[in-house]
């Protein structure tokens, strides 16, 4: 049985334990320091040596805080976009010491798990999300940090049994909001991060494609709630006649996690 756990959520820090197997497992990102990252596996009974890799969707320090210490103390190899390996090489993050891969568009076998990268719009070197399958064929979907749902976007998250992903914020909060001028229109661009409307609306159709279980994550501080961001969810697929806990599951990723979310049975 697979498990997906959102250890962190936000601005602040993101990292996502996908369980493959009992026994092995992966992070997507490690956006805070080792200590929490390690605090937060024990309290959810994660053994960090089931880790077996680490992949990383892009540069941002919100995703990469933690991995140059992490990555190098448990000898954790490194997997991500070309143009993110350059970007951490350049910043230090990833050093000779470091065992890292590029990945490409195309699908890499880890050995324990199948993973496909797919590539999002954001203001980063090369970001991508990831879909990861176990062997049973099922898979779950990592998709965060992207302006806008882009073809290949959608491609990717159709047929995923379970998808995290960004629903960043409000758009009448942001706009209303304490942010300045340059940090709005940065957002709410191409290269931005996705609403909750823009999220919303991508949502019955995974579900329609055979998505069951969805995790909202990345949620803003200042331009956003919770509850805002799963009742427009929820309103989505209100209209289109979908019911929660019969055609899907919906979560949204805390802050600090405490609790794994055991997605998929």
């Amino acid at each position: 049985m697979m498990k997906l756990c959102p250890l962190c959520s936000g601005s602040s820090g993101n990292s996502v334990y996908v369980g493959v197997s009992e026994y092995s497992g992966l992070l997507v990102d490690v956006g805070i320091n080792t200590k929490r990252i390690e605090l937060l596996l024990n309290e959810n009974n994660i053994d960090i040596h089931n880790i077996k890799a680490i992949l990383i969707t892009h540069e941002h320090i919100d995703h990469v805080a933690g991995v140059k210490v992490f990555a190098k103390k448990y000898g954790i190899k490194i997997y991500a976009s070309e143009g993110t390996i350059t970007s951490l090489r350049e910043k230090g993050i990833i050093t000779d010491k470091h065992e890292f891969e590029i990945l490409t568009s195309k699908e890499k076998n880890l050995g324990f798990a199948e993973v496909r990268p797919f590539f999002t719009s954001h203001d980063c070197s090369q970001g991508t999300g990831y879909v990861i399958s176990g062997e049973d064929g099922e898979s779950v979907a990592v998709c965060t940090d992207l302006g806008y749902v882009s073809d290949e976007v959608k491609q990717a998250l159709c047929g995923c049994k379970s998808v995290v992903i960004e629903s960043n914020h409000d758009v009448m909060m942001l706009q209303n909001g304490p942010y300045p001028y340059y940090l709005k229109r940065r957002i709410l661009s191409n290269v931005g991060h996705l609403s909750n409307d823009s999220c919303a609306e991508l949502l019955p159709y995974l579900v329609n494609n055979g998505t069951k279980n969805i995790v909202l994550s990345h949620l803003s501080e200042k331009n956003n709630i919770p509850e805002l961001a799963r009742q427009t969810a929820l309103y989505s697929f209100e209209k289109n006649s979908m019911k929660e806990n019969v055609d899907f599951n919906l979560f949204v990723a805390p802050k600090i996690n405490s609790k794994v979310i055991g997605l998929i049975d």
